[in-house]
């Protein structure tokens, strides 16, 4: 991730609520869940929703046994940064479409978790650079703005309040966005980053697969929003107001 400024603004830490939707299992950990195990620390609630459970993405493990290994280490990852509501989708991985239907899964659990905050990953074509960023990451990050408006409109899925008895929820302030190349704001994360660490490193099938080492991936970004931040370790983070 390459970000465009030379300083990042502090978050608003006026929430007590947020809500983390992504993709697949891993998406959360490669940098923001430092921010969730500060964030958690302070007492703050957070709930994780993977929209699908990432079973195409261990090469030639078969789907079936692929979505059981990586959700069971999803659990694992969040439990380390003091997360214990997750939540899956079962969307296709790999195929997620946006659309009416993942708008109205991704209102329905923001009625339901009733969030302050909204945290995502980047939505953008590009990590920054010339790295392409794919479909499944770009669809859930526009359709996660769309349903944090969806949310508070009754009118739009009335079936969530008329026959699940979901109130309209119009409480999301903040929609952040982790591994946006237009960061603009940022988390303090020194002193959380082993935490961040050990909740990536919970994925170990996925990292074995895909050869990442955690620890001096995540420090290195780490240390690099953290001299945006004017400390040691930071996440960066842009920021939408729905």
């Amino acid at each position: 991730m390459v970000v465009e400024v030379s300083r990042l603004e502090v978050l608003d830490d006026d929430w007590t609520r947020a809500l983390a939707i992504v993709a697949h299992p891993d998406d959360l950990e490669y940098g923001a869940s430092s921010a969730v195990a500060r964030w958690t620390s302070e007492g703050r609630h957070v709930a994780y929703v993977l929209a699908s459970r990432g079973e195409a993405g261990l090469g030639d493990v078969p789907p079936a046994t692929a979505a059981a290994l990586r959700e069971d280490e999803q659990r694992r990852s969040a439990s380390v940064v003091g997360v214990e509501q997750v939540t899956f989708l079962d969307h296709v991985d790999g195929a997620i479409e946006y659309g009416l239907a993942l708008r109205r899964d991704l209102s329905r659990v923001i009625r339901r978790h009733r969030p302050e905050l909204i945290l995502t990953l980047n939505r953008h074509e590009t990590w920054g650079g010339q790295s392409f960023n794919m479909a499944d990451h770009r669809h859930v990050g526009l359709a996660v703005l769309d349903a944090a408006r969806d949310a508070a409109n009754r009118w739009i899925f009335p079936d969530l309040l008329e026959e699940e008895g979901l109130e309209p929820w119009g409480g999301v302030r903040l929609v952040c966005f982790s591994g946006s190349p237009h960061a603009r704001h940022g988390v303090d994360v020194t002193g959380f980053l082993a935490a961040g660490i050990e909740s990536l490193q919970a994925h170990r099938t996925y990292i074995e697969h895909v050869g990442t080492d955690p620890e001096s991936w995540l420090r290195e970004a780490a240390q690099a929003a953290g001299a945006l931040l004017g400390c040691e370790h930071g996440v960066a983070l842009e920021i939408v107001r729905p």
